[in-house]
């Protein structure tokens, strides 16, 4: 197997208070070795000249089928046309340093295998397959003038009821869905539902959770409010995206429950600044005010409770590109470490895959070598990517 060494490094580990410095010896898709003694000589050397390893970055809320701010668009789009304009997306993640990326709402086997078999340069691919919303829901593209569905179900689709849901979780993971996404609040897109509106019964919700567990999987609900946040949590749900009206009270629910927070703070910012120029409705850009100032809080709230906060982005359409405006937003409630973890070894163990977001001897060499140091200027974090080295399962890209 070809060997790679990264030298003249200082390296954060993506848990560690303290940066390593040294060598990263990879192994193969490994990493060997990590510090001072590690072997300098390899099959290739990168000399980082002092700079910063860190884990590959983990997008835990990702949407490489989000095309349009529009949802009606996206599901009207044919799906050769998504899926191309989607792998250009999920090229664009990788150049930024995100090796792994988790779709909370579409992806399929297709386009799971053009990545698996090298046909896109991508980061790792996990997909829910199209998230599950109840009529009327999130997750409902129609407005109030819309009859007929007619739509492709790409990043969503309208089931309802317990046998309904129950077929529908059987059915992604027969299709290689690696968790489930459902919508259980209304949110800033969806254009008829109030975004702090629990939806989804309690039996539909444990419906889905029991048929993800007893998958040996989990699921992860798009919630803003304090009652649909509990409502997902007490009925089994492991993962809460977006979380923004969060409070006390719900917070340490969530850590009794030892369930998971994913902010998105980065598509609030970047929908409040550039979603009109993208054709964003009234009614959205109404509503994303609504929990714009919130994000940050709920992060206070939830870290002082106790709950592990991830990381991800959420961006729709052209505002891909403010992904990595993601993490200074983030390091500005919650500072650079506990950032960076949030969005290596915290998005890791989410994803129930210990062996990335880490830069420690066995791990998957995901790396991403910066030309400084983040804890000292974290703006390098969000610069020209082109500066950077990207490491994918031991191999440079780009």
């Amino acid at each position: 197997m070809a060997t790679l060494s990264i030298v003249n490094a200082q390296v954060f580990d993506g848990e560690s208070d303290d940066l390593i410095p040294g060598t990263v010896h990879v192994d193969g898709d490994r990493i060997a070795a990590v510090g001072p003694d590690a072997p300098g000589t390899a099959d290739r050397v990168i000399d980082a000249r002092g700079g910063t390893v860190l884990p590959g970055l983990i997008d835990a809320h990702f949407h490489a089928y989000g095309i349009s701010l529009n949802g009606q668009h996206i599901e009207s789009t044919p799906l050769s046309y998504v899926a191309l304009a989607g792998a250009q997306r999920l090229t664009n993640a990788l150049g930024r340093g995100f090796t792994t990326v988790r779709d909370v709402a579409g992806g399929d086997p297709g386009l799971a295998a053009a990545i698996e078999q090298g046909l896109i340069a991508a980061p790792r691919y996990l997909y829910t397959g199209a998230a599950l919303s109840q009529t009327g829901g999130h997750g409902d593209p129609r407005g109030t003038d819309t009859d007929l569905c007619g739509f492709h179900n790409h990043m969503c689709e309208v089931v309802d009821g317990v046998d309904a849901v129950r077929q529908a979780v059987r059915d992604r993971f027969r299709r290689g869905a690696h968790a489930i996404k459902i919508m259980t609040s209304g949110g800033v897109m969806s254009l008829t539902d109030p975004i702090r509106l629990p939806q989804y019964s309690a039996d539909e919700i444990a419906a889905i959770t029991d048929e993800a567990r007893r998958r040996g999987s989990y699921v992860a609900a798009h919630a803003y409010s304090p009652e649909a946040i509990k409502h997902s949590v007490e009925n089994g749900v492991r993962s809460i995206e977006h979380g923004n009206l969060l409070d006390a009270p719900t917070a340490e629910l969530m850590a009794r429950h030892e369930a998971f927070l994913v902010p998105t703070l980065a598509a609030y910012d970047a929908i409040e600044r550039r979603g009109e120029e993208f054709g964003l409705a009234a009614v959205s850009k109404a509503k994303n005010r609504e929990v714009l100032d919130f994000g940050k809080v709920a992060i206070e709230l939830a870290r002082a409770a106790g709950v592990r906060v991830g990381f991800g982005t959420d961006l729709m359409g052209g505002l891909e590109d403010e992904q990595s405006q993601g993490l200074r937003l983030q390091i500005e409630v919650d500072g650079v470490l506990n950032t960076l973890r949030s969005a290596t070894s915290v998005n890791a163990d989410l994803i129930g895959r210990p062996d990335l977001g880490r830069v420690r001897a066995g791990c998957v060499a995901d790396l991403l070598v910066l030309d400084g140091n983040p804890f000292d200027e974290p703006g390098i974090l969000v610069r020209d990517p082109d500066k950077w080295t990207v490491v994918q399962s031991g191999v440079p890209v780009g």
